[in-house]
């Protein structure tokens, strides 16, 4: 008996960008996250940390990104892990990013699921901020 070994789903971060302007808090469209990750080879080495980026956040502030593990496999790699990170904000009036959140220092992945009708791991990660600096 051999055991067909199983390609590792997708994985899908969510979450929200916001502008924080005195007691206002609104969405910021085209806003921009950074998922940066790490990995360890076969021997248990960890490797150099590498990114992506979000698509841009829609009307209401939510972006999403997608890795894909079994990409790393064919460099024999294994994800170890990863954060999310504020990278951009399209408005020149709220551009000033802070760590609520982690937003700065990177927020972990947590709030796992897995969502089987698109045969993916879904994370969310809490709302990242961006101020006027003010």
């Amino acid at each position: 008996m051999f055991h067909v070994k199983e390609k590792p789903l997708p994985i899908g971060i969510e979450g929200f960008i916001l502008c924080k302007s005195g007691p206002k808090t609104i969405p910021i469209k085209g806003g921009v996250a950074r998922i940066t990750c790490l990995a360890v080879d076969e021997n248990g080495y960890q490797t150099a940390p590498f990114s992506i980026l979000s698509k841009p956040a829609d009307s209401k502030g939510y972006y999403f990104a997608t890795l894909y593990p079994n990409e790393l496999n064919h460099n024999k790699l294994k994800l170890a892990e990863c954060k999310a990170f504020l990278e951009k904000s399209p408005l020149e009036t709220c551009k000033v990013a802070t760590d609520v959140n982690k937003g700065i220092t990177g927020a972990p992945l947590s709030y796992r699921r897995l969502l089987d009708n698109k045969k993916m791991t879904l994370y969310s990660v809490p709302p990242f901020i961006f101020s006027n600096g003010y």
